[in-house]
């Protein structure tokens, strides 16, 4: 019995004993940040840096220290890595290690911010024709089947996101529909190449409508050369004429929601029951062609507008008046269901389009695609809540331009080394998130040491995809020109 206690307390000390932890002396050659190796990486094989600096030309006088392309960069990686304000970057600044490591060198933040001041509209524009010239790089790489799937067809998605602001002194932020101070990113995404061809930072009670063809415009303009059919898809907040006339007249087949109105329900009452026809993945769901088109709209171009219903149980009927899903419900059905007529109603969208949907197969195909215009409400989601878009952080309206092309470069940075590596799945919805790829490639700590004057790094067991990433990049041809 003695014996039994002694070496349960001997026990005791041997456990306190490993519980307790003793510090060393701090160890400069760790960083927690190893995985930006594979954006100095990309940069190598798609010359990112160069591409952006040869577009947006110089921002100083001087030609020393950080160029406008290298401070793009500079702060796309310091998002990637997870900094979300412009402290950020004397944060990575410190991190010794990991500067080894960086494509370019990161500047303090006070640098960060003096540099993107002296941004003009013609130089934002230069980041749009930088990261033109690495798609057609990025397209190089690809495999031959892959790329002509690319080069097939284009989808561009139009759209704006808001982002609150707090402080009055925020350059040109005013209040937005909701009630917040805010700035309104305006962009155009490549749904197809999952990058992002043109943005403007607007005013958060700027009507992004009548600039929209001007945007589309410049989005198409960085495609890469040999494109054979462009597409676009837009929301019912861009529901204007003036913008369809403008894709008929460049030749670029077009689909944009409709805003509700009583014309449009009263056309989509009188649809035959047998033009009706099961949507594609979407249960209970069914599509039509009916006969609407506003006056103002042109009618010789073959635009038809494409109505989709969804039944709805009426006991899974909205009762929040404020509810964005009864607002799609007939106010007629809603009625006869609220005196127990009816068993289900369903709830109504409107898309006006000048694709071909003669046939039942394709009315169904088109309204498939359109409803994938979600991928660029992905995009604004992966840019706020993975990279920093979520906040404008300076006062200066252009600082916080610059703070946003950051934020979709990091975006597309995260996607062309998945799709130059292969680790995506080809179809392009099954791409990792910006936070995915950050917890399993950006931020894996490793210990960085110096052999023959060239960082060796000295991950943990686990840090596969950095290592698969890193091994993949490192076998790529460097690709300049073109």
């Amino acid at each position: 019995m003695l014996s039994r206690m002694a070496s349960a307390k001997g026990a005791q000390r041997r456990r306190g004993f490993r519980r307790r932890v003793r510090f060393g002396p701090a160890d400069a050659r760790l960083t927690g940040h190893a995985g930006v190796a594979a954006v100095t990486e990309a940069d190598r094989v798609l010359g990112i840096a160069d591409a952006l600096d040869c577009a947006v030309g110089s921002v100083k006088q001087r030609d020393r220290g950080l160029s406008a392309g290298g401070l793009v960069l500079s702060l796309a990686c310091a998002q990637l890595a997870g900094e979300d304000f412009l402290v950020g970057m004397d944060r990575r600044r410190a991190d010794t290690a990991g500067q080894l490591l960086e494509p370019v060198p990161t500047p303090a933040s006070t640098t960060t911010a003096q540099l993107a001041k002296r941004f003009t509209p013609a130089h934002l524009a230069g980041i749009e024709n930088g990261i033109g010239a690495i798609n057609a790089r990025v397209l190089r790489l690809l495999p031959a089947r892959r790329r002509t799937q690319l080069l097939a067809a284009a989808t561009i998605d139009g759209d704006t996101t808001d982002v609150e602001v707090y402080g009055s002194k925020k350059q040109d932020a005013v209040y937005n529909y909701q009630g917040q101070r805010a700035y309104r990113p305006h962009i155009a995404f490549w749904a197809d190449g999952a990058v992002t061809l043109a943005a403007d930072l607007m005013r958060a009670d700027e009507d992004p409508r009548p600039v929209a063809g001007q945007l589309l415009d410049r989005a198409i303009a960085q495609l890469p050369a040999g494109v054979m059919k462009i597409r676009c898809r837009w929301d019912a907040g861009y529901f204007a004429a003036d913008l369809a006339k403008h894709c008929i007249n460049r030749g670029v087949e077009f689909a944009i929601g409709v805003k509700r109105n009583t014309a449009v329900v009263r056309a989509s009452r009188t649809a035959p029951a047998a033009g009706w026809h099961p949507a594609k993945d979407m249960e209970h769901t069914e599509v039509a062609v009916i006969d609407y088109l506003p006056g103002s709209w042109p009618d010789n171009a073959g635009v038809v507008c494409i109505a989709r219903r969804t039944r709805i149980p009426v006991e899974l009927m909205p009762t929040d008046p404020r509810a964005r899903k009864l607002r799609t419900i007939d106010k007629a059905q809603q009625a006869l269901a609220l005196q127990g007529k009816l068993d289900y109603v369903y709830g109504y969208s409107y898309i006006l389009t000048n694709l071909d949907v003669s046939t039942p197969a394709k009315l169904v195909e088109v309204e498939h695609w359109y409803r994938h215009r979600t991928d660029i409400e992905a995009l604004n989601k992966d840019a706020k809540h993975g990279a920093a878009l979520r906040h404008l952080p300076s006062g200066d309206r252009t600082v916080n331009t610059v703070w946003m092309w950051s934020a979709l470069l990091a975006c597309a940075i995260s996607n062309w080394i998945q799709e130059i590596t292969g680790i995506d799945d080809r179809r392009g919805r099954a791409r990792r998130t910006v936070a995915r790829m950050r917890r399993e490639l950006f931020n894996i700590p490793a210990r960085v040491t110096r052999t023959n004057r060239a960082p060796t790094l000295q991950p943990p067991p686990d840090a596969g995809l950095l290592t698969v990433v890193l091994t993949r990049l490192q076998t790529l041809p460097t690709i300049r020109a073109g």
